[in-house]
């Protein structure tokens, strides 16, 4: 006998039967794209499900074919974040705790990433068992480019891949294709019916030269310096799409990543609600919204506009506590 859910006003689906609770992110319209009422429709049948003896797996997957989860709702947040609404605050403490929660989940969980997959997309899908990609699949963590950080996770998932993919793929955000998610261990099975060969595996040489640095400027002169025939047009390309990036978040988010290697899930997660909230301050992350996805003139003022002018004072800022240990709205993780 099958039983149908429904949350967030009809936003998500769920359909169990069979031991099996399968969810759908059912906004197609908006590529899927979190809003609020998902993140707490997600948690509140998760948390039901925990101990619910009928359910063994739970299935995610997106509706209408072209996405899993292309991330959260941008232009929602950037709603909130003009007229400064504490619910900003409150969607990312209750969408890493989300997150956390499917990290950790006692039972199986399959993502179906099928189409886009995104920022929250991610996040809701690589704590998964058990991630499935194919031939219509598109993955990137591209938050830098709207003068953010790789949120939801990304502290902890990018920082514990090979070599130096971690900070290419936060810093730089390439759109991965299914044998480049399965390479660098974003995917677990490919189900192509034509694999293609892994991009990353034939890059990996120049990634893992020109990224080892521990600064971005040192990365920038690095890529500026490739010599070799086969990588010279991707160094370029790869130096290009870096200075169109927020220079401040550029430096977070490498610090991010080198920070996160020493720290568990749940102190990766705090440190990133201490990070969303100095990104709601600092200003960047207003503007890459409107330049990119609201006005959409691609000229994101960046404040400052160099990564010369980004004093280390001003990335430290974005890792200062905020709260004491026991005070963290993420202390129960």
């Amino acid at each position: 006998m099958e039983e149908r859910l429904t949350a967030s006003d009809g936003e998500l689906l769920a359909t169990v039967r069979a031991g099996v609770a399968t969810i759908t992110l059912n906004r197609p319209a908006a590529l899927n794209a979190l809003t609020h009422g998902m993140v707490r429709g997600l948690a509140d049948w998760l948390q039901r499900w925990r101990t619910d003896e009928r359910i063994r797996t739970i299935v995610l997957r997106g509706a209408g074919g072209k996405a899993f989860c292309a991330g959260g709702d941008i232009r929602a947040l950037h709603d909130l974040l003009r007229t400064a609404d504490p619910m900003a605050r409150t969607f990312f403490e209750e969408e890493y705790a989300l997150d956390f929660a499917i990290h950790t989940y006692p039972k199986t969980i399959v993502a179906w990433l099928d189409g886009i997959v995104m920022g929250g997309g991610m996040g809701i899908s690589q704590g998964a068992a058990l991630r499935v990609v194919g031939e219509r699949t598109r993955m990137a963590m591209p938050e830098t480019a709207i003068g953010l950080f790789p949120d939801v996770g990304g502290s902890y998932f990018l920082s514990r891949l090979p070599g130096q993919l971690g900070p290419y793929l936060g810093l730089v955000g390439p759109t991965l294709r299914a044998a480049d998610a399965v390479y660098c261990g974003l995917a677990d099975l490919d189900v192509s019916a034509t694999p293609a060969a892994a991009e990353l595996e034939q890059l990996r040489p120049a990634i893992d030269a020109h990224f080892r640095h521990d600064s971005v400027e040192a990365i920038v002169e690095s890529l500026a310096g490739e010599t070799q025939a086969e990588f010279r047009d991707w160094a370029a390309r790869t130096r290009e799409a870096l200075g169109r990036r927020s220079p401040t978040l550029l430096k977070v988010t490498l610090q991010q990543l080198r920070r996160a290697t020493s720290l568990s899930l749940a102190d990766c997660f705090r440190m990133e609600l201490n990070l969303i909230n100095a990104c709601m301050e600092q200003g960047d992350l207003v503007e890459g919204i409107r330049a990119l996805l609201i006005e959409k003139d691609n000229q994101p003022r960046w404040n400052p506009a160099t990564l010369a002018e980004v004093v280390p004072a001003a990335v430290h800022r974005f890792f200062e506590p905020r709260w004491p240990a026991t005070g963290h709205p993420l202390a129960h993780l």
